[in-house]
């Protein structure tokens, strides 16, 4: 069979879906893959897998409904023109988009629902267009999962929430799997270091927690200030975007900003316990990052990153939107270095049960109808 795969973000379709590509070549298929922006070097990567590369417009932030309908038509002509015989796509406006232009193209089409970010986002913690873009956002995905085969789900409380939003009505077209998986011997476990250094890796955004973990930067310091706490991650666009003079001041305050990393994993390495306090997520790929390294987790207990996280075991669940509560747990990973260190085991156990990415894009293969019969009965 010949897949088409559609992303927003270039990058993510070798550090996010190279071993989903990968496996898929390997199992005899053909693979095609599409993304705004692909620069010569991405696109050598992804040929060198043996995916065939097209560039597609879209602006991978904004709301211009006019960038959205070329993108759309887009999709439509490179459909026609290859002659894919599915469609798989991640993220709202491919999710969305694909979708339309695969109905019009007469091609199954599957969405990946990776998260659902401020569309989904409790309303007093988002502006009146960010409300607007929320309302416009669930119409325009009811309208294009009616045209999807299957919608697929990395936790159940996206799924629960989506289906209550009335973005998807027919509830038999649910798929679920476990994240994205994680590479396990590319983010091989390395031990932990003795010295207290946190890590948060993330797009700067209001919505990833990047202002709670400041705060709860600026608040450890006040008590241990040998405490290092690293920012690691791009500066984005879009409407829920952090400022640079927030950064200047949280970093005047002892946050240290790496900025974005092409490999996370020297970071990774040198940090004791990683941190994520997002509002909520699809399964971080960050965290499975880390828990693959032997590092124990700081997450917020909110969808997508509750299932990551056993309370107490490997790491501990915080409360959404709590810079204290989130500092007050770093000072307890600080205080007993035998228990985190522990905690760094089991996440590594964890990865290895749950994460391995060979696992989940079997999931993924299954519900595509790509594993050969006796594969699937395996």
């Amino acid at each position: 069979m010949h897949l088409l795969l559609l992303a927003s973000y270039a990058p993510s379709l070798v550090n996010f879906r190279g071993p989903l590509i990968a496996d898929i070549l390997a199992a005899g298929h053909r693979v095609s893959v599409g993304a705004p922006g692909i620069s010569v070097d991405l696109r050598a990567r992804l040929e060198a897998l043996g995916a065939e590369v097209y560039d597609t417009p879209l602006r991978r932030t904004g709301t211009g409904i006019l960038s959205d309908l070329r993108y759309g038509r887009a999709l439509y002509r490179l459909m026609r023109r290859i002659h894919p015989d599915i469609l798989l796509t991640y993220t709202i406006k491919p999710n969305i988009w694909g979708a339309f232009a695969a109905s019009n193209a007469c091609l199954p089409s599957f969405a990946m629902v990776t998260g659902l970010g401020y569309a989904f986002t409790n309303s007093d913690r988002v502006s009146l267009k960010q409300r607007g873009v929320r309302a416009i956002a669930r119409w325009l995905y009811r309208a294009a999962t009616h045209r999807n085969t299957k919608v697929i789900f990395q936790n159940p409380d996206d799924r629960d929430d989506f289906l209550a939003a009335g973005c998807l009505a027919d509830a038999t077209k649910v798929a679920m799997v476990n994240g994205s998986g994680v590479d396990l011997n590319h983010y091989a476990a390395v031990p932990l270091t003795e010295a207290p250094i946190f890590l948060m890796i993330a797009r700067l955004l209001k919505n990833k927690g990047v202002r709670e973990y400041a705060e709860a930067t600026m608040s450890l310091q006040k008590t241990h200030p040998e405490a290092r706490c690293l920012l690691a991650g791009p500066f984005d666009e879009g409407l829920d975007g952090i400022d640079t003079e927030d950064l200047r001041h949280w970093e005047e305050g002892g946050l240290e900003y790496l900025g974005p990393l092409d490999d996370v994993r020297p970071a990774l390495t040198e940090a004791r316990v990683y941190v994520l306090p997002s509002y909520r997520e699809g399964t971080p790929r960050s965290v499975l990052e880390a828990m693959a390294m032997g590092r124990p987790v700081i997450t917020s207990d909110a969808p997508g990153c509750r299932e990551t996280v056993q309370d107490g075991v490997n790491g501990y669940l915080v409360p959404v939107c709590d810079p204290e509560a989130l500092a007050n747990r770093m000072r307890e990973m600080i205080g007993d270095p035998i228990r985190t260190t522990k905690m760094g085991e089991e996440s590594l156990q964890i990865a290895r049960e749950k994460y391995d990415v060979r696992k989940v894009n079997r999931q993924l293969m299954e519900h595509l109808g790509l594993l050969a019969d006796k594969e699937s009965n395996a």
